[in-house]
């Protein structure tokens, strides 16, 4: 039987107990995803150090760079002597793009293998997880079994290091020892181009995907303001030919309306 003393000394370390139905977030070191929306459903308010983030995605070297762009950024101008390693990417990372997101191309390495040869790209992940030169490793690696990822977390626990590793869809209901793995797919929405999936993380399930404008800032002020100018054209272009399209039946081929709907596409499409 427990005294009360004994009781009252144990309640202070209560408070640093994670409850499965509450969000992670004591004792994590994270890095700003960039979004608040995501920030605001991983544990600890961002990408955690120290652990394995596993992303899924249909295809590879498609909207990577966009989920995770913004982080590297902040890391690079927080520490800009250390280098961003890469081993397996699918393409050859296309420098003035990534430099319109704030990368700086000149503290990248990128490891590649010969194709089919997932023991040496494994090797190299390890590798650049020790190397105090280094704060984050990219690693695309298909092939990878929970056996593997489970070392790869290790190292990165170990290192306190920010090791992203990208995985097709096929991989989605094997087991994986990543604390946080996500599911990126395409999205064709104005208020995003990603929809992002969490699919398992320290706390409660979530409902429902987060939608994410990842496109540069440049990029999605072009598209609204195109938007903006096809809206206006077609609020111009449709009192004009309204009192005409009660004159003849919606489907006379004479009627306006189909010029109306042709002119209206054209602009959606432009």
């Amino acid at each position: 039987m427990l005294s009360s003393t004994a009781i009252d000394r144990a309640l202070p370390d209560l408070a640093n107990v994670w409850r499965a139905g509450e969000l992670g977030s004591a004792s994590l070191q994270t890095v700003a995803t960039g979004y608040p929306a995501l920030d605001g459903v991983l544990p600890g308010g961002g990408w955690p150090r120290g652990a394995l983030i596993e992303v899924l995605q249909p295809q590879a070297g498609v909207h990577e760079w966009g989920l995770i762009a913004s982080a590297l950024a902040a890391l690079q101008a927080e520490a800009p002597a250390q280098l961003t390693v890469l081993t397996g990417t699918p393409y050859l990372p296309f420098g003035s793009a990534l430099g319109a997101r704030r990368l700086n191309m000149g503290r990248m390495l990128s490891i590649h293998g010969k194709p089919g040869d997932a023991p040496s790209l494994l090797w190299a992940t390890r590798e650049a997880l020790q190397c105090q030169d280094v704060h984050c490793v990219l690693a695309w690696l298909p092939d990878a079994r929970s056996a593997h990822l489970r070392r790869l977390q290790i190292a990165a626990h170990a290192h306190n290091k920010l090791l992203f590793v990208f995985r097709p869809l096929r991989a989605q209901h094997e087991s994986s020892p990543a604390p946080l793995r996500l599911l990126v797919e395409g999205a064709v929405n104005e208020a995003g181009n990603l929809r992002v999936d969490v699919l398992k993380r320290r706390g409660p399930p979530l409902a429902a995907p987060l939608l994410l404008d990842t496109r540069p800032a440049r990029l999605s002020a072009l598209l609204a303001a195109s938007r903006e100018r096809a809206r206006q054209k077609r609020e111009e272009f449709a009192p004009a030919l309204l009192p005409s399209l009660v004159s003849l039946p919606v489907t006379s081929p004479q009627s306006p309306i189909h010029a109306l709907l042709d002119r209206i596409a054209h602009l959606d499409h432009h």
